[in-house]
């Protein structure tokens, strides 16, 4: 987590159920402003911007956390693994078209709770988000 408005807080990991396309808008600054969507950006209401929209507003995933961890100051967070985090590797595995990633939701019931998370796409490959899976016998 690179910047947050809050102290301590519980994100969970939201099986993401429905194919979307990442876009190329960036937010300047430190974000809170956000940028305008443009073809193939990814929106509160469409999973491809001007094209495809969500099933229900603000995505499709999971209302069930796949796994949880509670996040504070700015550094590296693990959500360690659970059941279902396991099925919903399973899952991929079985059905690669399924793995459409993860989302991270926080508690949208409280103000000021906002984090930022590095993406894939941080120009320091050394804090990019990393899915590290360990197979046991």
């Amino acid at each position: 987590m690179s910047r947050t408005t809050g102290g301590a807080a519980e994100v969970g990991l939201h099986w993401v159920l429905a194919d979307w396309q990442e876009g190329q808008a960036a937010a300047s600054g430190q974000g809170e402003a956000g940028a305008a969507a443009g073809q193939g950006d990814v929106t509160w209401t469409q999973r491809v911007f001007d094209t495809l929209a969500w099933t229900t507003a603000g995505g499709d995933f999971s209302p069930v956390a796949s796994a949880s961890a509670t996040v504070a100051g700015i550094g590296s967070y693990t959500w360690e693994s659970t059941s279902q985090l396991v099925a919903d590797v399973q899952g991929w595995l079985d059905d690669p078209d399924s793995d459409h990633g993860w989302l991270l939701q926080g508690d949208k019931s409280k103000t000021r709770t906002a984090k930022r998370f590095h993406s894939d796409e941080n120009d320091d490959e050394a804090i990019r988000p990393v899915l590290m899976v360990e197979y046991t016998q």
